[in-house]
């Protein structure tokens, strides 16, 4: 069981975020969630997860635990809670421009500034198209030190059926990083269910 730290930010991708925990939850392990103003109104624009109604929509599942944006007291705001990775899926570019200058706006900047001093994987999944430069150099930053960009995209060699399908890729990969086992996606050239 991985203890994972999973911010939701106002980026457009709601559904990513929903799918990630889901799949978290559902294979035993714990999804700690910090929801931004602007994550909660996509969640209801984009998904009907209305504001306060996001930990019912998982059946009050025991693995999931939630913190408000503005609590800099929660216990991951710390270094000493024993959190195995974060990831911020979807990443808003505003979100994106606080990590990498270490601006603390938010428990959901606060929480990525501690996995990088305490040098924990940090996934960030960028939901924005097209990139602009200053998009790309603050990628760029936090790539070089060591944060993983996984943008919101898709392959197609599996051929997708479904939104859910393409989404599932990337959560996939994002899970690849953490080294949680899943079978989101068939992949590339896998032989290993070949008869």
């Amino acid at each position: 069981m991985k203890r994972i730290i999973v911010g939701i930010t106002g980026a457009s991708g709601a559904m990513l975020a929903e799918r990630f925990v889901r799949f978290l939850l559902e294979a035993g392990h714990e999804a700690h969630v910090v929801i931004s103003s602007s994550g909660e109104a996509v969640l209801e624009e984009e998904m009907g997860i209305r504001r306060g109604t996001f930990k019912a929509h998982y059946k009050k599942s025991k693995k999931l635990y939630l913190a408000k944006a503005d609590d800099f007291a929660a216990r991951i705001s710390s270094g000493s809670a024993p959190m195995d990775a974060m990831v911020v899926i979807p990443c808003s570019m505003s979100t994106v421009g606080s990590i990498a200058h270490g601006v603390t706006m938010n428990l959901i900047h606060r929480a990525a500034g501690v996995s990088i001093k305490e040098k924990r994987p940090l996934v960030l999944v960028p939901r924005e198209s097209p990139f602009s430069p200053i998009h790309l150099k603050n990628l760029l930053e936090l790539s070089q030190i060591g944060v993983h960009i996984v943008p919101a995209t898709t392959a197609f060699y599996h051929k997708p059926k479904t939104v859910e399908e393409m989404v599932d890729f990337t959560i996939g990969r994002v899970l690849d990083l953490l080294k949680i086992e899943h079978k989101l996606f068939a992949r590339w050239r896998d032989t290993s269910h070949a008869e």
